[in-house]
């Protein structure tokens, strides 16, 4: 590790964790200095705030607008989020009926006041940060090779001056760069011209960026240094790869680099599989009046079973069987699965405003409690479907690296119900990959209320 202040990325971690803590901090000391009870709903509120707005503020980015456009686009940047979490907030308590549970006037200071707290606490961190880095080392960099991630680095180098770097420029033996973008630096010669400009210029910082393939050419780099005192760092070339969750690791001690990886272990996997639980139980509580009308409809105006059961893939694409309420004549789950299209004339009558509604889905909560599905992931196909797609469209399952879902980033993408083309499927299944690549909390989170925005316009269901 780098010992200076750049150990210390302040602004990243202040937007990032903060910026949640002072939102939610901020309701608390308003109602203690409004005399209103904290009661349990305040709690549940910081909560869904607190995962809200982390969410928000990651998307929107204030720092990018203090490099690019300064402190109005700052605060413009911070106003925007707050009304954007805010929006959010009102939906789900118009939606849920729960906003007439708490103080308007409780409410009202706490939307007008935060955004304030927010830019108060910016400016205040920045003016620390800014101390700091003049007491600090500006170490010199140089770069070995014009790679990708060469590119990514000098990138992060120019845009972050909290890390108290800056680049001299890169070395590089190709006359084309390995990069077709250009690295925004001075070229500084060749590889064998690099510990000479190391010595001369005392540079503290050399990072290679140059293909594992040319470990023989790196070897002779490393000898040349050590008659240096630059900190050498490594970086792989794993960006050729499509990376999934990706990350450094060690096991027994033996340093690895995941190239492809499920989201869901540690502390991710407790997190999943807890909010998997308290959000499937309460929903079950609240909805077993509901799903014992419903079975009753079905057993009373169709002949069959209530529950339709039907094989999928899982976790690790191990076969599961997934419940649904029966809402079609057939009951497919052999070698040939045809998808429900638009006026299938397999749809019974009830059947038609279950699927409609995505009432039809209810009894995979009860998936979610086994332990079999969540309620947000990539969504289950059937067996056969899989076998089909998995030939036809690569990567395919990788989706099965997490437990398959109720709802998912495709169907709230506008790709839910009938994937008639291969073209679709393919988009579905990017978006699946994409879930499994940036998940987190406040995602699912925003996952599952979009959702509800999706099942109200009936959007492809069928």
């Amino acid at each position: 590790m780098i010992k200076n202040h750049s150990e210390l990325p302040m602004v990243s971690f202040f937007e990032r964790l903060l910026d949640p803590f002072i939102i939610t901090i901020a309701l608390y000391l308003i109602t203690i200095l409004m005399h209103e009870t904290f009661s349990g709903l305040y709690l549940v509120l910081t909560i869904i705030a607190f995962f809200i707005s982390s969410f928000v503020y990651e998307q929107v980015d204030p720092a990018r607008s203090w490099r690019s456009g300064g402190l109005l686009a700052y605060g413009r940047d911070i106003f925007t989020g707050w009304l954007s979490i805010v929006a959010i907030l009102a939906f789900i308590g118009y939606a849920s009926g729960l906003s007439r549970q708490f103080s308007a006037i409780v409410l009202l200071l706490w939307f007008v006041l935060t955004p304030f707290a927010l830019l108060a606490s910016h400016l205040s961190l920045r003016k620390i940060t800014q101390n700091l880095r003049k007491e600090g080392e500006i170490l010199s960099v140089v770069i070995v090779g014009a790679s990708e991630a060469g590119l990514k680095l000098s990138a992060r180098l120019r845009d972050n001056g909290n890390l108290n770097m800056r680049l001299s420029g890169y070395f590089e033996d190709r006359t084309e760069p390995r990069s077709q973008l250009e690295i925004p630096a001075a070229l500084l010669g060749k590889m064998n011209d690099v510990a000479a400009y190391v010595r001369e210029h005392q540079i503290k910082v050399l990072f290679i960026s140059l293909p594992m393939s040319a470990q023989t050419r790196i070897h002779k780099l490393l000898d040349d240094l050590q008659d240096t005192t630059a900190s050498i760092y490594f970086l792989p070339d794993v960006y050729t790869f499509d990376l999934m969750q990706a990350r450094f690791d060690s096991i027994g001690g033996v340093p690895v680099v995941a190239i492809c990886e499920s989201p869901f272990i540690g502390l991710n996997s407790l997190i999943k599989r807890a909010s998997d639980i308290v959000l499937a139980s309460l929903i079950q509580i609240l909805l077993t009046p509901l799903m014992l009308v419903i079975a009753l409809a079905i057993k009373l105006t169709s002949p069959g079973p209530v529950i339709f059961k039907q094989r999928r893939y899982g976790l690790y694409g191990e076969q599961i069987i997934v419940y649904k309420f029966r809402s079609m004549t057939a009951n497919d789950d052999g070698p040939n699965v045809v998808q429900a299209k638009k006026n299938d004339l397999r749809v019974t009558r009830i059947g038609k405003f279950l699927r409609s509604s995505s009432l039809d889905e209810l009894p995979q909560f009860i998936n979610v409690l086994q332990g079999r599905m969540s309620i947000v992931g990539p969504r289950p196909h059937a067996v056969a479907h899989n076998e089909m797609y998995r030939k036809l469209i690569k990567g395919y399952m990788l989706r099965h690296k997490v437990r398959p879902g109720i709802t998912g980033w495709a169907q709230v993408n506008g790709l839910r119900g009938e994937t008639d083309t291969l073209d679709k499927m393919k988009a579905r299944i990017e978006f699946d990959l994409d879930y499994v690549r940036k998940w987190s909390l406040s995602l699912d989170l925003w996952i599952i209320v979009r959702t509800i925005s999706v099942v109200l316009k009936r959007q492809n269901a069928h």
